[in-house]
Parts: structure tokens; C-alpha cells; sequence
């Protein structure tokens, strides 16, 4: 006989999909009871848990499979209520924060006590945000409370755009699944340590380096020695691998000369030279506008790993603007 365990305060049968709908008060209560509710942002779908809760959180870890050593970003509604997590909150943080709150930045903080070590992996800093879609926003308001919440798909593999992607992965894990639709943003948020200067960046996301260097000055990027797998992570987003497909995906520069398998298919930001070499092709954006190959990026992915390829080949992005959070994702694709 199948065991039910119990979740906040219903009995939850993981034979069954979640509920999926917009009822923000219904999510809302089972975030406060210590469920686990998916729920979108601009960026990618968010897997989120009551922050303050450290049984809520370990449900996260739980049905990400996610190591404990990967720190989660909290959402919160306001910058107020992103100082009351962080022990200090210095003007370059508050310049950000005028600058590209709400929307697809995080900011990495000395965080205050009551913030669980389960949430930062132990660290003393925290990473928080404010996201810009509606129906996060009023997630968090009806909750009441800081949501902790990362990518909602199993750890490591292609981040979910769609409501449709979280049920495919993990809508037998979860209480509730909020639909807010597509993503607008497509990828992760940028990722800034402002606990020091100049502020570092962590990962490259949503927000460009050439947009917060117009309002902070130089931004220092990481050396390739200051990032270990095998310690705690100061962002999520940083193991050398990460965001991969099943299939094997390769980081090609020249098409014309690379070996391509008869099962190949392609990844790439405009129309290619010989399609007819590809078994299947996702060409991102044939006007090369890097915003929209962000905003199809993982889904055009999901798609290429459906189709029983033996290889996927990706074209690198101008390593400029968004293109430098994409080249980012594929590098750590591809390891």
C-alpha cells in the first residue's frame, strides 16, 4: 500500500499531478503552512517555501534533489523587506535596487541571524530579489512572508519557462503549481555580491553587466580559481555544470568544419549555413535579437532533448549583453 506523508496540512499522494491553476490565496496559505508551490517570474519558473521556515525549506532540497551546499534566493515584495533579511544594505546595493528593482536581479548580502543557515548553505550572506511579474508579487504579498525559491526543476537539468515544463518534472512533487504563463526574461537573474567593493558578479542573468556598470561603475568577475564544487556556493547557478539537457550538448564556433552526427541537432541564434546536416534545428531569433533568443533559450532546448538525438550542437552568442548569460548557460551545459 502506497504511504501517504503528510504536507502542511493536507495528506499528499505522490502518484497524483498537483493542482495548477492562479488561485495566488490558495497558494499563498500553503506557502504559509509550510508546502512547496512553483510559481513563474519574468525569469524562469520559481520553486518556493516559506524562507523563515527551515522544514519548508528542506522540502525544496528535497524535491529538487538539490545538495544543501547550494545556497537559494529569497523574493520578497520591496526593498524594506530586503533589508530586514540583510545585516547591512550599502548605497551601491541601494543604487541597484533603484535601478532594477523589481525585476531579474539578485544582490548578495550580510544576512541577519534569523535568516536559516539551510537557506545560504551556511554562509554569512544571503541572496535576495524582487521580482517584477504580477502574480510572484502577489504571491509574496498574501503570503506574508519571504519566499525561498530556485529554479523548480530536478537539480542541474534545463530550467523551466512554462508551467507545462514544472509539470513534466516535478508536478507529482509538489501542493500547488501557480500558472503566470511564459516567462518574459527566460533566463536566471543576475547574480551581485554587493557585500564588497567593487561588487562581483556571480552569474550573469537577466539584467546585463554593460546596464549595472552604467550605474555602479566596474563590476570585478570571478577568477576561474575562486569557483569550487566542492564547497559551499556563494550564488546558485555557479557549479561548473549545470542547466544540461539529457542529450550531450557540445559548444561548436564554425559549423562548416566540426564533425556533425547523423542524429544531430542544432542550437543556434539565426538561420545556419547547410541546415540539411541537422536532424532538427532551433534557431532562436532569426532578426539575431538577444532578448528573444532569451526568452525561447531552455524551451528550445527541452524541445531538441524530446527528439532522440545522439548530439546537440550550440553556436555561441555575441559575448556581449544578454549573449554573455547565454554563452554562460551553454558552457555549463555542455561540461
Amino acid at each position: 500500500m502506497l504511504a501517504l506523508r503528510r504536507v502542511g496540512s493536507r495528506r499528499y499522494d505522490p502518484r497524483m499531478n498537483c493542482p495548477v491553476g492562479q488561485d495566488v490565496k490558495r497558494a499563498a496559505a500553503i506557502i504559509r503552512d509550510g508546502g512547496v508551490v512553483a510559481f513563474a517570474t519574468e525569469t524562469v519558473y520559481g520553486l518556493g517555501a516559506h524562507a523563515m521556515n527551515p522544514q519548508a525549506v528542506a522540502r525544496v532540497f528535497e524535491v529538487k534533489g538539490r545538495p544543501r551546499f547550494d545556497p537559494l534566493i529569497v523574493h520578497v515584495n520591496d526593498t524594506e523587506a530586503a533589508k530586514r533579511l540583510t545585516a547591512t544594505f550599502p548605497k551601491t546595493a541601494e543604487r541597484l535596487a533603484d535601478a532594477f528593482w523589481p525585476g531579474p536581479l539578485t544582490l548578495v548580502l550580510p544576512k541577519v541571524e534569523e535568516v536559516p543557515d539551510l537557506v545560504t548553505a551556511g554562509l554569512s550572506t544571503v541572496a535576495v530579489r524582487v521580482p517584477i511579474h504580477p502574480l510572484a508579487r502577489q504571491l509574496i504579498e498574501q503570503a506574508g512572508v519571504p519566499i525561498a525559491a530556485p529554479s523548480a526543476n530536478p537539480f542541474g537539468q534545463v530550467s523551466p519557462t512554462t508551467a507545462k515544463h514544472v509539470q513534466q518534472q516535478l508536478g507529482d512533487r509538489i501542493d500547488y503549481l501557480l500558472d503566470g504563463g511564459p516567462c518574459d526574461v527566460g533566463l536566471e537573474s543576475t547574480v551581485l555580491h554587493v557585500a564588497e567593493d567593487p561588487p562581483t558578479l556571480l552569474r550573469p542573468g537577466g539584467v546585463t553587466l554593460e546596464d549595472l556598470e552604467r550605474v555602479v561603475g566596474p563590476i570585478r568577475s570571478l577568477e576561474s580559481t575562486e569557483i569550487d564544487d566542492n564547497h559551499p556556493q556563494t550564488s546558485p547557478g555557479m557549479l561548473s555544470r549545470h542547466y544540461a539537457p539529457r542529450t550531450p550538448l557540445r559548444m561548436v564556433e564554425d559549423l562548416t568544419t566540426c564533425d556533425v552526427p547523423r542524429k544531430a541537432g542544432l542550437l543556434t541564434l539565426n538561420h545556419p549555413p547547410a541546415p540539411e546536416r541537422f536532424a532538427a534545428i532551433e534557431v532562436l531569433s532569426r532578426t539575431r535579437d538577444l532578448r528573444e533568443a532569451a526568452a525561447t533559450f531552455y524551451a528550445a532546448i527541452r524541445s531538441l532533448d524530446t527528439q532522440k538525438l545522439e548530439l546537440i550542437l550550440a553556436t555561441p552568442f555575441p559575448d556581449k549583453g544578454l549573449g554573455r548569460a547565454l554563452n554562460d548557460r551553454l558552457r555549463r551545459a555542455a561540461k
